[in-house]
This record gives C-alpha cells, structure tokens and sequence, in this order.
C-alpha cells in the first residue's frame, strides 16, 4: 500500500524552500476531425477512451489540460485517469501508479462549449521521455468532437466506465487523440517551452506509429540528454494539411495563434514551420498567373511578420525555419513556378532581422545534388514528407546554445540574435 499511497497523494505545497514552476510538457493543435478521422457517434457513448502521450520534460507532479476547443455544446468528462502505461500496443497500465485527476476537487467536468480546462495538479513522477496514459470517461457523446487526428500514436476505446481497468478488453484502436490538448509537469527549478506551430512535417508525417521519432520528439531527446538544456519542453502544435493563410485541415496558423502558442505554459520560444501548404495548394484546380503568385508570397511574408509581432508581444522570441525540398512531389509536378515561390519565402525567412534565429531545414534535408528534391536518405517515400531519420537530421540542426542563451540576459537586438543562433553557424552539440 505504501506505493499507491505516494501515487495518489495530491500536490499541493512544493518541497520546503521551493516554488513549483508549471511547464508544459506535451500538446497537440485541436481541430474539428474530418469525417474519416471522427469517431462514429454511439461509440461515445458510456464509453472509456485510453490516450497515450509521450512528454518531453519531466516532473514531480503534472496536470492535464482537456478540450472542448470546438466543441458546439458543454462537454461532461465523467472521470479522468491517468497512469503509466506498460504497453503502447494495447494500452495496458501499471495499476500501481493509477491516479484520479479531480477538476476544482471534483472528479467530473462539465467543460463549456470553445473552452479548455486544466485539471488539479496531481503528485506523479513523470520522467523525462515518459510516456503517460490519459483515460476518460463519457456518458454521452458530444455533439461536434474536438480532435487532433495525427496522432501517430494509438488510442483504445471501450464501453464502460473502465477508467482505472489494466487493460481494455475488445478495445477499439485509433490512431486519434480526442478532447486531450496538453499536459504540464512541475519542477523545482527555472522551466521554458518551446512551441513549434507547423503542418504534417512538424505533426509527423511519415513518422512511426508509437515511436516517437517526428523531428520534435528527437530534438526533445537531444535537450534531454543535455545538462543545462533539461528543463525545457517541447510543445508540437503541427497540424496536418495546415496552412499560415486559409483554413484547412485545422485552422489557419494566425486564427489558432491565441490557442496554441500564446496559451502554452511557460512558452518562451515560437519556431515556425509552415507555408509549404499554402504555396502548393495555389495551383492544384489550374495554373495561376505570376501575379497570383507574387501576391501569395507577399502575403505569406506578411503572415511571418505577424507571428513574430505577436509572439514578442507574449515575450516571446521567434525562430524561423526555412521550408523543406518537395521537388517531384505533387505540388511541385502541379506548377514549375511553385520552385520559385519557395525559393523567394525561404530567402525571406534567412534573410538577418526577420527573425530572431533561423534553422536552415532546407539546406540540412536536401540531396545537394538536386537541390529542389530531398535527399532520398530523408524522404519517406512522397518526395514531401521527411522520413524518421529526415526528421532525425532537422533536430539535429537546433542549435542547442539557443536555448542555454535564452535563459540569460537577451541579445542586443534581432540582427545580432539571428547572426549569432542561426544554423549557418556551428551548432552546439
């Protein structure tokens, strides 16, 4: 009993002599799912649904953070559980380390419509590059889900209220999360997030299943492994098919900005990873003429601008990353002028001033002997999306000595930031 008790005892008061300082450890970009991605409304219903994540930093006490982002009604969560898994393959859990989340002291949750709660914070060693298990509970299916369909892990759905069960017995399994936007842990000392807004190469295209190899999840493991940089997480808020200008597959980047950068705990840095989209879906009905194309590009360079100026107004600093080959793909077959475009968005962004760092993705996954296509090493096969060892090689690129710097004193001014931290010079290891 001595175990469980320590699992299940609330945190309340830090340590003697220490303050608590909240980082979010895990997030994902909610979104309305596309019919494929939605889960047929009666399975919804009296219904037990395991969620597994996998964290970034560590703690000694968590909370999690649910959605109803989208959702048009109030959301009830009849409990919420969370536990360490011991499978990832069928979502058993370690029943010793089972832990109710209470919601103001109470074990339910009515969430309103367009709304996010955060739960009580709970005692629970979650180490660093843990995974965790968030199970809830649903009477009654919502009326609109709120999702985020590019999980790239397994989730399991069963009917009952098996909530603490070990294992879900003819559980359904779905690579989706739902209704789950975030989790924070706790620690004792100094604690930043970097936030990455981005499309399918940040949420992981190409990826593999339960093995947390997007290139976010490795530069996780590369702070990790890290004495001075262990404190940070790392926050993926890509969304597939996302887009900085039009709605989409999830909203545009600057209508979800207030969401999913502004509103991460102790979110301190911003890395943007978008726009291949907007620039690839421009001629997918027919050809456009070269001022369409000029035009886009222009209004993508100020959608940047935006961002940035927003994200200093959080007191944020903002890294620009340049956008990755998708020579051969289906939107560079599309339109030859598409080549150029990308050129001319990636020469803004590596222009010094406009950001504050830049990491050269393009340069870092390119075949150097075709400098439009990706380095075959890194393509996972559609000539648009990274492999795992392609998005291997993007975390690798984060120069590490940005973030030891951003907890000191800030450099003098934008172009200095950007000529001292971008990729063109060497990286801390």
């Amino acid at each position: 009993m001595a175990r469980r008790d320590a699992w299940t005892a609330r945190a309340q008061v830090a340590p003697a002599g220490h303050r608590l300082n909240w980082v979010g450890s895990w997030a994902a970009a909610q979104q309305v799912p596309e019919a494929r991605n939605a889960l047929p409304t009666p399975d919804l219903r009296d219904a037990t649904l395991r969620q597994i994540v996998h964290l970034s930093a560590g703690g000694r006490a968590l909370r999690v953070r649910l959605s109803n982002a989208f959702g048009v009604a109030p959301l009830h969560i009849g409990s919420a559980h969370v536990a360490r898994p011991l499978s990832l393959a069928v979502g058993s859990i370690d029943p010793a380390t089972d832990v109710a989340l209470t919601f103001s002291g109470r074990h339910d949750v009515t969430i309103p419509a367009g709304a996010e709660y955060v739960s009580d914070p709970v005692t629970f060693p979650a180490t660093a590059l843990s995974d965790l298990a968030v199970t809830l509970y649903l009477e009654d299916p919502p009326a609109q889900q709120t999702s985020h369909p590019g999980s790239r892990e397994t989730s399991f759905l069963a009917h009952g209220m098996r909530v603490s069960a070990v294992s879900l017995s003819q559980a359904e399994a779905t690579e989706h999360w739902f209704f789950l936007s975030g989790v924070d842990v706790a620690q004792v000392f100094s604690a930043s997030a970097i936030v990455i807004l981005g499309d399918s190469i940040t949420d992981g295209r190409g990826a593999t299943t339960n093995g947390n190899d997007r290139w976010p999840d490795q530069l996780a493991q590369r702070l990790q492994a890290t004495r001075a940089t262990r404190g940070w997480g790392v926050l993926n808020l890509g969304i597939g098919g996302n887009r900085l200008l039009q709605d989409g597959l999830g909203p545009n980047a600057l209508a979800r900005f207030d969401r999913d950068v502004a509103g991460q705990t102790a979110a301190s840095v911003l890395l943007v990873l978008e726009g291949i989209n907007d620039l690839g879906t421009l001629t997918l009905e027919q050809p456009m003429p070269e001022a369409e194309h000029a035009g886009l590009v222009q209004r993508i360079i100020a959608a940047y601008a935006q961002l940035v100026r927003r994200a200093h107004g959080q007191g944020m600093r903002v890294v620009g990353a340049t956008l990755t080959p998708d020579g051969d793909s289906g939107y560079d077959r599309r339109d030859a002028r598409h080549r150029a475009d990308r050129d001319a968005v990636n020469a803004w962004i590596r222009t010094p001033g406009h950001f504050d760092a830049v990491v050269d993705f393009d340069r870092v996954v390119r075949d150097p002997k075709h400098l439009e296509q990706l380095l075959p090493a890194y393509d996972s096969g559609d000539h648009l999306h990274p492999s795992p060892a392609g998005y291997g090689a993007m975390a690798a690129a984060v120069p590490l000595a940005f973030f030891i710097r951003s907890e000191a004193a800030p450099l003098a001014d934008a172009k200095q930031r950007a000529r001292a931290l971008s990729i063109n010079q060497p990286c801390t290891p």
